[in-house]
């Protein structure tokens, strides 16, 4: 019997697929799952990687990808969670290695010690493994049986590719060859003894040998910078003096949020050791996290855009690590949370994010209000988030108001010791980023404006909202 056509010829099943393709058995939900299962495991480990590695990537462009990469792989790991537990299957059991040479595999490349050999492992093998594994999963499943599914499956290849063509980007510029022999041997072997990444083919029931990851990767705290990055812990130029004063005109106070904008840049740097230090925590705490560090990651590309757009050399300023060094060095992941809290609570205020906004808005420069705006709605999620993962960790939002101010006072200023120590001599750059400013502008510089010279030399040890 000829089956009915659709009225009208609309297209059937709400345009998911033919009736001929939709006829196809496809996969069962234990298959399924299990495919879930290994992307899940692959995007997590991703995650960890690019979190793990960020602090001690100098090179400023990477840091950001990494941050960026990481948050949307936190974000398929979540959406993977949900969809499984609709398969019948709660999820249990996801955070378990699916084989040992996948677990060797990621292992290797967290443990990899050139940042080209990194971005070889993570770009050209990993995350081009999980987009073929993605579009076998996609083409072997059922289109109307399985499509939520599918909707899943479409989204994660569409930031894949994203992916796959910044990889091969960063490699180009990197002189990163794309046919390392020797590590693209390794991981394939890796890969064909899980069976592929998943889980489809023959697999090896022997465990793999370790070369990299023989000795357990261990997070490296101390943040490394690129050479463009000098002065690193100068401290010659205090700009929320300046930024609070009723002294200065909006449209100077726009080079120092500038300014704080890219400084913040120290953020994911300290954050990545938060996130990759503390364990056990519901997913949502790494995904909220994550998005956290990748919010700073673009408050500070939003500075860098900002110079760029005035026509001034970002490099100018001294965008110092002070901040991000000390906590790393000097204190826990949750004293680490604690600080960056409590200075998010210093933002809420109308002296805060409310305040530079308004500031902004009258300064003349649209594109600073832009910055401005969304850096402040960020901050409010993130004061919300910190409510949500860090506040819980105390009996009370008073506890952990204390805390957090007891562990940043205790790093808030090194002022003398590191020109003691002959680290810096706290050199004032202002006047001449100011003056590179005014003369894009084609504007004359104003001569109060351009003597501005307070350092945190502990006159302003009060201030404590430097982020």
């Amino acid at each position: 019997m000829t089956a009915p056509q659709p009225t009208r010829k609309l297209p059937p099943l709400a345009g998911l697929a033919t009736l001929d393709d939709a006829a196809r058995p496809g996969l069962l939900v234990e298959a399924c799952t299990a495919r879930w299962k290994r992307l899940h495991y692959a995007l997590k480990r991703l995650h960890g990687i690019l979190t793990a590695r960020l602090t001690a990537e100098p090179i400023y462009e990477l840091k950001m990808a990494f941050a960026h990469h990481a948050y949307l792989c936190a974000e398929h790991v979540a959406a993977i969670r949900t969809r499984v537990s609709e398969m019948r299957e709660p999820p249990l059991g996801l955070d378990e290695p699916p084989h040992p040479a996948l677990e060797v595999f990621f292992d290797e490349l967290l443990a990899t010690p050139t940042t080209e050999e990194l971005l070889f492992g993570v770009y050209a093998v990993a995350v081009k493994a999980v987009d073929a594994a993605a579009a076998k999963y996609e083409r072997d499943t059922n289109p109307l049986t399985d499509a939520p599914s599918r909707r899943l499956l479409r989204f994660l290849r569409l930031e894949l590719a994203d992916l796959l063509a910044y990889g091969v980007q960063a490699m180009e510029a990197l002189g990163t060859s794309e046919t390392d022999e020797t590590l693209a041997d390794e991981l394939a072997s890796l890969l064909r003894a899980a069976g592929g990444l998943d889980g489809t083919a023959p697999h090896s029931p022997d465990v793999p040998v370790r070369r990299h990851s023989a000795t357990p990767y261990k997070y490296d705290p101390i943040p490394k910078r690129d050479d463009r990055f000098v002065d690193l812990w100068n401290q010659g130029v205090n700009p929320e003096a300046f930024l609070y004063s009723d002294e200065y005109p909006a449209s100077a106070k726009v080079l120092m949020m500038l300014y704080k904008r890219l400084r913040e840049i120290d953020v994911p740097e300290m954050m990545a050791g938060i996130i990759a230090e503390t364990t056990g925590k519901p997913w949502a705490y790494y995904r909220d996290m994550s998005r956290q560090l990748w919010d700073e990651a673009r408050h500070a590309m939003m500075g860098e855009v900002g110079f760029t757009a005035l026509g001034v050399d970002w490099t100018t300023a001294r965008i110092t690590w002070n901040w991000s060094y000390r906590l790393n060095a000097e204190c826990t992941p949750l004293e680490r949370h604690a600080v960056l809290f409590f200075i998010e609570q210093g933002l809420m205020p109308k002296t805060g994010k409310r305040y530079e906004f308004e500031t902004a808005m009258n300064s003349g420069v649209p594109l600073a209000a832009t910055i401005q705006d969304f850096d402040w709605a960020d901050e409010v999620l993130h004061s919300r988030n910190g409510r949500q993962w860090y506040v819980a960790e105390f009996e009370s939002l008073a506890k952990a108001m204390d805390y957090g101010d007891k562990a940043w006072s205790r790093i808030l200023s090194n002022w003398t010791t590191v020109k003691e120590q002959g680290l810096t001599l706290h050199e004032n750059w202002w006047p001449r980023l100011y003056a590179q400013a005014c003369e894009a502008a084609g504007v004359t510089p104003d001569t109060h404006v351009m003597k501005y010279d307070i350092s945190y030399d502990g006159r302003r040890a009060d201030l404590k909202t430097v982020t």
